[in-house]
């Protein structure tokens, strides 16, 4: 059981740094982008938005992909078992349970689950203020002088 824990640790802070790295591109993304001065502040709150949760959305596949070749590595699922839909399974927390880990790595599931959700939650946490961020940026820009409320 140490072994398993000890695994799912090393593989889970991986993803974590992956997260850091992809909170570092998704700040620079609306940094960039809030340094511009729009004529259509809408259009441009939504291509913030949408770069900033496709970086994220990259970042959870490639966590993902770290937990399959973990689980490739040990064989935690029975030989000839999808690994890519069963990583993907447990780092959702969807929990089909139509593909079971081996009994010796039955709790590298719940460990790829309690990761999925912390790095959910963290990317829930990087939308929203990168949403607020842009918003206020957005805001100051229509109260220069000489600007229109839009």
């Amino acid at each position: 059981m140490l072994l398993q824990v000890l695994v799912g640790a090393l593989v889970s802070a991986i993803n974590i740094g992956i997260h850091a790295l992809a909170t570092v591109v998704a700040v620079s993304i609306a940094r960039t982008a809030g340094l511009r001065h729009t004529e259509g502040p809408r259009l441009h709150l939504m291509g913030v938005m949408v770069a900033t949760a496709a970086a994220l959305n990259v970042a959870h596949t490639l966590e993902v992909l770290a937990w399959v070749c973990v689980y490739w590595l040990v064989q935690v699922a029975p030989a000839g078992s999808d690994l890519l839909y069963f990583a993907f399974v447990n780092y959702t927390t969807l929990g089909y349970g139509d593909i079971t880990p081996v009994p010796e790595w039955r709790l590298m599931g719940p460990l790829t689950a309690m990761n999925g959700v912390l790095l959910f939650g963290w990317s829930a946490a990087i939308l929203f203020e990168v949403l607020r961020k842009t918003i206020e940026h957005l805001e100051a820009i229509t109260r220069l002088p000489g600007r229109k409320g839009q």
